[in-house]
Protein backbone atom coordinates (compact mmCIF):
# COMPACT_ATOMS: atom_id res chain seq x y z
CA UNK A 1 0.00 0.00 0.00
CA UNK A 2 1.61 3.57 -0.74
CA UNK A 3 1.61 6.63 0.83
CA UNK A 4 -1.20 9.30 -0.47
CA UNK A 5 0.97 12.29 -1.49
CA UNK A 6 -0.03 14.58 0.85
CA UNK A 7 0.79 12.34 4.39
CA UNK A 8 4.46 11.60 3.04
CA UNK A 9 7.07 13.37 4.78
CA UNK A 10 8.05 16.27 2.58
CA UNK A 11 12.34 16.81 2.27
CA UNK A 12 14.17 19.34 0.92
CA UNK A 13 14.58 17.76 -2.06
CA UNK A 14 11.00 17.65 -3.17
CA UNK A 15 11.24 21.16 -4.20
CA UNK A 16 14.58 21.79 -5.96
CA UNK A 17 14.02 22.73 -9.39
CA UNK A 18 14.77 25.57 -11.80
CA UNK A 19 11.88 25.65 -13.59
CA UNK A 20 12.26 29.50 -14.75
CA UNK A 21 14.88 27.89 -16.91
CA UNK A 22 12.16 25.88 -18.96
CA UNK A 23 11.39 29.13 -21.36
CA UNK A 24 15.05 29.65 -22.19
CA UNK A 25 15.62 25.85 -23.12
CA UNK A 26 12.82 25.68 -25.53
CA UNK A 27 13.49 28.55 -27.07
CA UNK A 28 17.33 27.35 -27.64
CA UNK A 29 17.01 23.61 -28.86
CA UNK A 30 13.55 24.33 -30.56
CA UNK A 31 13.60 23.74 -34.30
CA UNK A 32 12.36 26.87 -36.37
CA UNK A 33 11.89 29.15 -33.40
CA UNK A 34 12.90 32.76 -34.18
CA UNK A 35 14.12 31.32 -37.52
CA UNK A 36 16.71 29.45 -35.97
CA UNK A 37 17.04 25.56 -36.24
CA UNK A 38 19.24 23.03 -34.97
CA UNK A 39 21.14 22.62 -38.75
CA UNK A 40 22.22 26.22 -37.50
CA UNK A 41 24.31 25.30 -34.48
CA UNK A 42 23.73 25.51 -30.51
CA UNK A 43 22.86 28.64 -29.47
CA UNK A 44 26.59 29.04 -28.43
CA UNK A 45 27.35 28.43 -32.37
CA UNK A 46 25.00 31.02 -33.13
CA UNK A 47 26.38 34.24 -30.94
CA UNK A 48 29.64 33.30 -31.88
CA UNK A 49 28.66 33.41 -35.42
CA UNK A 50 27.22 36.93 -35.08
CA UNK A 51 29.89 37.94 -33.68
CA UNK A 52 32.00 36.79 -36.31
CA UNK A 53 29.67 38.68 -38.32
CA UNK A 54 29.72 42.10 -36.38
CA UNK A 55 26.11 42.13 -35.49
CA UNK A 56 26.93 41.31 -32.10
CA UNK A 57 30.00 42.74 -29.48
CA UNK A 58 32.05 40.48 -27.05
CA UNK A 59 30.23 42.83 -24.73
CA UNK A 60 26.63 42.11 -25.73
CA UNK A 61 27.37 38.34 -25.56
CA UNK A 62 29.03 38.50 -22.59
CA UNK A 63 32.32 36.45 -23.99
CA UNK A 64 34.79 36.98 -21.12
CA UNK A 65 37.53 35.20 -23.27
CA UNK A 66 39.20 33.86 -26.07
CA UNK A 67 41.61 30.92 -26.49
CA UNK A 68 42.70 29.61 -29.29
CA UNK A 69 40.64 26.37 -29.62
CA UNK A 70 37.94 27.23 -26.84
CA UNK A 71 36.09 30.49 -24.83
CA UNK A 72 34.70 31.42 -21.68
CA UNK A 73 31.38 33.08 -21.75
CA UNK A 74 28.61 34.39 -18.86
CA UNK A 75 25.87 31.93 -18.34
CA UNK A 76 22.95 34.23 -19.32
CA UNK A 77 20.82 32.52 -16.68
CA UNK A 78 23.33 31.72 -14.02
CA UNK A 79 22.60 30.38 -10.52
CA UNK A 80 24.87 33.12 -9.14
CA UNK A 81 27.20 35.97 -10.41
CA UNK A 82 30.21 35.04 -11.22
CA UNK A 83 28.66 32.40 -13.36
CA UNK A 84 30.92 31.24 -16.72
CA UNK A 85 31.10 28.77 -19.43
CA UNK A 86 34.01 27.53 -20.72
CA UNK A 87 33.27 25.68 -24.08
CA UNK A 88 35.41 24.71 -27.33
CA UNK A 89 34.62 26.61 -30.45
CA UNK A 90 33.54 23.94 -32.37
CA UNK A 91 30.41 22.37 -31.48
CA UNK A 92 31.05 18.62 -30.52
CA UNK A 93 28.59 16.60 -27.56
CA UNK A 94 31.25 14.72 -25.69
CA UNK A 95 34.23 15.81 -24.04
CA UNK A 96 36.04 12.55 -25.88
CA UNK A 97 35.47 14.35 -29.67
CA UNK A 98 37.02 16.80 -28.67
CA UNK A 99 41.06 16.90 -30.37
CA UNK A 100 44.07 17.64 -27.99
CA UNK A 101 44.36 20.80 -28.04
CA UNK A 102 40.78 21.88 -27.58
CA UNK A 103 40.70 19.79 -24.61
CA UNK A 104 43.83 21.50 -23.44
CA UNK A 105 42.62 24.91 -24.38
CA UNK A 106 39.03 24.11 -22.74
CA UNK A 107 40.96 22.95 -19.30
CA UNK A 108 43.22 25.85 -19.53
CA UNK A 109 40.31 27.83 -19.60
CA UNK A 110 38.47 26.90 -16.69
CA UNK A 111 41.77 27.11 -14.66
CA UNK A 112 41.81 30.55 -15.91
CA UNK A 113 38.46 31.28 -14.61
CA UNK A 114 38.80 30.29 -11.04
CA UNK A 115 41.52 32.43 -11.03
CA UNK A 116 39.48 35.17 -12.61
CA UNK A 117 36.33 34.25 -10.15
CA UNK A 118 38.56 34.09 -7.07
CA UNK A 119 40.50 37.43 -8.04
CA UNK A 120 37.18 39.33 -8.73
CA UNK A 121 34.65 37.72 -5.96
CA UNK A 122 36.90 36.73 -3.31
CA UNK A 123 34.30 33.36 -2.84
CA UNK A 124 34.91 30.80 -0.07
CA UNK A 125 34.48 27.78 -2.69
CA UNK A 126 34.16 27.34 -6.61
CA UNK A 127 32.38 25.19 -8.37
CA UNK A 128 33.39 23.58 -11.49
CA UNK A 129 31.40 20.70 -13.73
CA UNK A 130 30.18 19.42 -16.91
CA UNK A 131 27.20 17.83 -17.45
CA UNK A 132 27.21 15.89 -20.39
CA UNK A 133 23.92 14.39 -22.21
CA UNK A 134 20.59 15.16 -21.47
CA UNK A 135 20.25 12.43 -18.83
CA UNK A 136 22.90 14.19 -17.19
CA UNK A 137 20.96 17.71 -17.09
CA UNK A 138 22.83 19.31 -20.08
CA UNK A 139 20.94 22.31 -21.25
CA UNK A 140 22.95 22.57 -24.49
CA UNK A 141 23.67 18.59 -25.13
CA UNK A 142 24.76 19.04 -28.48
CA UNK A 143 27.97 21.69 -27.43
CA UNK A 144 30.00 20.11 -24.76
CA UNK A 145 30.61 23.18 -22.26
CA UNK A 146 31.70 23.59 -18.62
CA UNK A 147 30.69 25.45 -15.56
CA UNK A 148 32.78 27.47 -13.39
CA UNK A 149 30.71 29.34 -10.15
CA UNK A 150 31.77 31.06 -6.86
CA UNK A 151 29.95 29.58 -4.28
CA UNK A 152 29.46 30.71 -0.73
CA UNK A 153 28.61 29.30 2.70
CA UNK A 154 25.39 31.18 2.80
CA UNK A 155 24.16 31.48 -1.17
CA UNK A 156 22.02 28.42 -0.31
CA UNK A 157 20.01 31.23 1.81
CA UNK A 158 16.16 31.52 3.09
CA UNK A 159 15.52 33.28 -0.78
CA UNK A 160 16.75 29.94 -2.28
CA UNK A 161 15.52 27.82 0.10
CA UNK A 162 11.68 29.22 0.84
CA UNK A 163 10.98 31.79 -2.11
CA UNK A 164 12.39 28.97 -4.71
CA UNK A 165 13.86 32.17 -6.05
CA UNK A 166 17.72 33.90 -6.74
CA UNK A 167 19.03 36.99 -5.93
CA UNK A 168 21.82 38.31 -8.27
CA UNK A 169 23.61 41.15 -6.76
CA UNK A 170 24.48 42.83 -9.91
CA UNK A 171 23.64 42.83 -13.49
CA UNK A 172 25.27 40.16 -16.21
CA UNK A 173 27.53 43.47 -17.62
CA UNK A 174 28.81 44.53 -14.15
CA UNK A 175 29.61 40.74 -13.96
CA UNK A 176 31.83 41.25 -17.45
CA UNK A 177 33.56 43.65 -16.73
CA UNK A 178 34.49 42.78 -13.25
CA UNK A 179 35.87 38.72 -15.03
CA UNK A 180 37.46 40.90 -17.99
CA UNK A 181 39.13 42.93 -15.48
CA UNK A 182 40.48 39.90 -13.74
CA UNK A 183 41.42 37.57 -16.38
CA UNK A 184 45.33 36.07 -15.50
CA UNK A 185 46.34 37.17 -19.01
Amino acid sequence: MTTPEHERARSPLDRLWAGWRTAYMDEVTADGNAGLSAEQGSVFTRILRAIDAGDLTDEAAYLIHRGDHAFAILNAYPYGTGHLLVMPYREVGALEELTGEESADVWRLVNESVHAIKAAYRPEGVNVGFNLGRAAGAGVPTHVHGHVLPRWDADSNFMTTIAEARVLPEPLSVTWEKLRAAWPT
